[in-house]
């Protein structure tokens, strides 16, 4: 057993033990994929051990590869909290919102009032699994979303805590049949075709969970389309397809289209405000305490209520 184990090798193992694929764990390391197989057979060497059983068809962990990924999980954690202690926590904090005028965004608003010295800047991925990968690759450090949609691999190096259980809601057309309506039955949907992000990478979380909850229902999850960035351009695109668009309450307004709640059960998705395990960050705590605090006023739920369903 050697004396020091370079944290880089142990980095590349848990990515290839994540994806089981060498060329996927190669573009998630964003490394060449010969020198990925030769930090692993590295460790191999200098661990005594063989880590992964490889064919032409699969790679699967060996037991000392198993038995070696807790331990790795536990050395990186401990490394990235050590980086973290002595970091810079002058430097902006990269926050990113998904989308503009939503819930997301009034929590960094009173983060800033709460934390006046410290610069936090916003950025919009679109989606927690784009966001997520920006996490990881050190270009963001916070985000919110659906953190349980996340893939396994995505998840490993986040923590999360969940702020609000959002009451989700449909946007549809102004002279849609169901327009009228204060608020959309799940029932009234069935048969309709709803758009849910599909076809786009970076809200695949988004995507999985409505195509669980449209399947408990009978709604139909509209094929995959090229996302419309910008309200003039969701506008436009909803003008020509006239399908629904599954959202959250808070979603902002876009001319020509009204935004209604789903109800009859009330599905609920788990806003989850996600970051780096181990980042140390007085901003970080500063977003913690606005959720905390705007939860507290306006009685954000926390738990599932009669009458209500969980987008899970």
């Amino acid at each position: 057993m050697p004396a020091d184990v370079d944290p880089r090798l142990l980095r590349v193992f848990l990515a290839v033990a994540d994806e089981l694929h060498f060329t996927r764990a190669a573009a998630r390391l964003h490394i060449a994929q010969q020198a990925l197989s030769r930090d692993v057979r590295r460790l191999e060497r200098e661990l005594g051990a063989v880590l992964f059983q490889r064919t032409t068809r699969q790679v699967a962990l060996t037991a000392d590869g198993e038995r070696l990924r807790p331990y790795a999980r536990r050395v990186l954690a401990a490394h990235e909290e050590l980086a973290a202690a002595f970091a810079d926590v002058d430097r902006p904090l990269l926050v990113d919102l998904n989308t503009e005028g939503m819930v997301s965004g009034r929590i960094l608003d009173l983060a800033r009032e709460l934390a006046p010295d410290r610069e936090l800047m916003a950025r919009y991925e679109s989606g927690l699994t784009g966001a997520a990968a920006g996490i990881a690759a050190g270009r963001l450090d916070v985000s919110f979303g659906l953190f349980d949609g996340l893939a396994p691999a995505l998840r490993a190096p986040l923590s999360r805590r969940i702020v609000r259980w959002e009451p989700l809601a449909v946007i549809l057309p102004c002279d849609h049949p169901l327009a009228a309506r204060e608020g959309v039955p799940l029932a009234a949907l069935a048969g309709e075709t709803v758009y849910a992000g599909a076809g786009n990478p970076g809200t695949a979380e988004w995507t999985g969970r409505a195509g669980a909850l449209f399947g408990r229902h009978g709604i139909l999850l509209a094929p995959p389309a090229p996302m419309a960035v910008g309200a003039e351009e969701f506008r436009r695109i909803m003008a020509r397809t006239r399908r629904p668009v599954l959202a959250v309450v808070d979603f902002p307004p876009v001319p020509g289209t009204v935004v209604r709640p789903l109800t009859d059960p009330v599905p609920l998705a788990p806003l989850s405000l996600v970051w780096r395990t181990g980042l140390r960050h007085p901003a970080l705590d500063a977003l913690h305490a606005a959720a905390t605090r705007l939860a507290e006023r306006e009685g954000w739920a926390v738990r599932v209520g009669a009458g209500e369903e969980r987008m899970a």
